[in-house]
């Protein structure tokens, strides 16, 4: 994770940025953008998406990332990473090409996980459980989502989840816009 902070700070400095600049496009804090950029501060995808919005660059440019042209993404390839401040493992399930809108990730919640930042941004979501439970939290109204059953809420709604069990829940998540 210390590439992202270097490469947002490389970023900020080729297009001419000051911390300050940076703060009025993301409406992050001058503060927390400089503990980022020193990597003293754990960073929320939906920062990340801020700070990549605010460079005009897809979000994948902070991560490193194997562009799969055949469509196809094989068990064999599939690479879990993590996000820092998070517990979840994810893995990218999609190919690459032009003007892709979905983003569909696997992603393991720890037992007793709970996401600590609630969301709203433009798009929708879609979550499968495949194994385990989760409870999701979308515009203050809970839903305990169980393995078979699914949920899907436009992402401009306040949002959270969290697994209340003690064992590991696996869920199928497909998102608009891409992220990744």
């Amino acid at each position: 994770m210390d590439e992202i902070y270097k490469k947002i700070k490389d970023l900020r400095r080729k297009n001419g940025y000051t911390l300050k600049d940076l703060s009025k496009k993301t409406d992050l804090s001058v503060s927390f953008l400089s503990q980022v950029e020193r990597g003293s501060s754990s960073l929320a995808i939906t920062s990340l998406k801020k700070i990549a919005d605010a460079f005009d660059v897809p979000i994948t440019e902070f991560f490193e990332t194997e562009t799969n042209y055949n469509y196809i993404v094989k068990k064999e390839s599939r690479k879990p990473f993590k996000i820092e401040g998070s517990p979840a493992t994810y893995i990218r399930l999609n190919g690459e090409f032009a003007n892709r809108s979905l983003e569909p990730l696997m992603v393991t919640l720890s037992p007793k996980q709970v996401q600590t930042q609630t969301s709203s941004h433009p798009g929708e979501e879609f979550y499968y459980v495949i194994s385990g439970a989760v409870l999701f939290n979308v515009d203050g109204k809970e839903y305990f989502v169980r393995e078979g059953e699914s949920i899907h809420f436009p992402s401009t709604m306040p949002h959270f989840w969290e697994n209340p069990l003690n064992e590991e829940s696996t869920i199928l998540c497909v998102l608009t816009p891409n992220i990744f």
